[in-house]
């Protein structure tokens, strides 16, 4: 006892006793023990203070642990990420009532210290409340008025794969790796709708975004950065985390200065793309002396670079997908090919295609639910307490809808885990389509590009397969071809080279 009070009269000792105390009251409300009696919150394993979950994680593919957890505590289930409390939802039938039928409940996107550090609340993805409502109107409005899933965007993607053909040609069947200039086609399709203009492949600007935004995907998922998100203290002490916000502030900087030079240019009566219809809206809410507007340059300037990002990685990625799994399954690539012949013969797809070949369509849809590339979705936020299949979830808890378990789930899927086009075929070979194929997400949150990016995926796909056949390289066998993806915000093939042989 002697001990004790001699402890408490030294000053730093008591403050010592009154933080930790504090820091497990913290820690006590957050996992929600002694809070009211609302409800059953939904089950998990058991965190430690602080680190919550941490050690159960695996960093590398934190979808993976997540899960094996379903299996464990059901399809609704929470997890520390740290301090953080976090419930995950899994399976197709769990995350569709939640992102549809309590769309409003779930609709909230979850900001984590990363995206706050990085977007600072401005753009489409990362913002909530009456700002993403007015940036998401403008975005989708103008988009389709620039052509998003109509015919000019058909055109300029037709145009595109002419000069992505001409760059695959040039290496005369020898191996090289696929990922800048699928990347630099797909990213000119949203550059054209964005500025009004595609770019050069040699150009140096062009180039060094596309690199940049590619960077910025790897470094998202990357362990240290998952670190930051749950210790934001830590932020100096990793080298990923401070690469990722010098090449997002970099990224920005490069686009401010694209947005300049089209201001300079801008013709009210001429509109070129998305930035001119912003800058036009931007003069218009000043001139009218709106001080509470949503058209800011800050929120223009990051409205492009999402929309930037998530027109290239998410295509481009899915594409590499295609293309290496008709290399590493060459009889599916032999059906591919043989149905494009027969119905297309050697002219030019075009989106009406689609429907006279149920077996390529087949293959891009299953391309995308066995790519898996948003494995853990964006985050969501509940924006008010909800009571969920029997459980009691708070208001402003971060929510993952685990797309993984959707796109694999045991009880949708014949073959889960296999690349299966049968999934999307009926007994007589037509397509079918299927409510567990959700790659895009859904609800409030689903991809505002989704028209576009099903039309770049069908066009791209369906005009390479018609002039290249694809094939590992040289010494190098389907088998060693390796599915396995490399750690990133999205799931990208590993590096790898492919060989494009002219089949003219």
């Amino acid at each position: 006892m002697a001990v004790l009070e001699g402890l408490l009269q030294t000053p730093s000792t008591f403050s010592l006793l009154v933080a930790g105390l504090l820091l497990l009251f913290a820690y006590l409300y957050s996992s929600g023990v002694g809070s009211p009696g609302k409800g059953t919150e939904p089950p998990g394993p058991t965190p430690l203070p602080i680190i919550g979950n941490l050690l159960q994680l695996d960093l590398q593919k934190p979808y993976d642990t997540l899960c094996k957890l379903s299996k464990t505590y059901g399809s609704v289930f929470t997890v520390h990420f740290g301090p953080t409390k976090t419930v995950v939802l899994s399976g197709y039938k769990t995350v569709k009532e939640a992102l549809v039928n309590h769309a409003e409940e779930f609709g909230d996107r979850g900001v984590s210290p990363v995206f706050k550090a990085i977007n600072e609340g401005h753009g489409i993805i990362f913002s909530n409340g009456e700002q993403w409502k007015e940036m998401r109107r403008f975005a989708l409005t103008n988009l389709r008025d620039y052509g998003m899933g109509k015919k000019s965007s058909e055109e300029k993607i037709i145009e595109e794969t002419r000069y992505l053909s001409e760059v695959f040609e040039n290496f005369k069947g020898k191996a090289f790796d696929t990922t800048q200039p699928v990347n630099y086609a797909v990213s000119n399709i949203i550059s054209a709708i964005v500025y009004g203009s595609r770019f050069d492949y040699n150009d140096h600007r062009f180039k060094a975004m596309v690199n940049r935004a590619n960077e910025n995907i790897r470094l998202g998922g990357s362990p240290a950065v998952q670190l930051y998100a749950m210790f934001p203290w830590l932020g100096p002490v990793l080298a990923k985390w401070r690469k990722l916000k010098s090449t997002s502030k970099k990224q920005l900087e490069e686009m401010g200065k694209l947005i300049s030079e089209l201001q300079e240019t801008l013709n009210p009566f001429e509109q070129r793309g998305f930035v001119d219809s912003f800058l036009i809206r931007k003069q218009k809410e000043e001139e009218s002396g709106h001080k509470d507007t949503f058209f800011s340059q800050e929120n223009m300037v990051y409205s492009v670079a999402n929309l930037f990002a998530a027109g290239t990685d998410t295509t481009g990625t899915t594409l590499r997908w295609g293309l290496l799994l008709m290399a590493k399954y060459p009889h599916i690539q032999d059906r591919v090919q043989e149905e494009i012949d027969r119905v297309i013969g050697g002219r030019q797809p075009v989106v009406e295609d689609r429907k006279s070949l149920p077996f390529v369509d087949a293959v891009i849809h299953e391309t995308q639910r066995l790519a898996n590339i948003v494995p853990m979705s964006i985050p969501h936020t509940t924006s008010c307490d909800v009571h969920f299949q029997g459980f009691f979830i708070k208001k402003g808890t971060t929510v993952f809808p685990l797309l993984t378990s959707v796109l694999q789930d045991e009880s949708e899927w014949a073959k889960p885990y296999a690349f299966h086009p049968e999934h999307f075929l009926d007994d007589q070979g037509r397509f079918v389509k299927r409510d567990a194929f959700m790659p895009f997400s859904a609800g409030r949150r689903v991809c505002l590009g989704e028209s576009l990016a099903r039309m770049e995926l069908f066009l791209f796909f369906a005009s390479l397969l018609q002039r290249f056949r694809f094939t590992p390289p040289p010494g190098v066998s389907e088998d060693e071809l390796d599915l396995t993806p490399a750690v990133g915000f999205t799931l990208n093939p590993s590096p790898h080279k492919l060989c494009a042989v002219s089949r003219s």
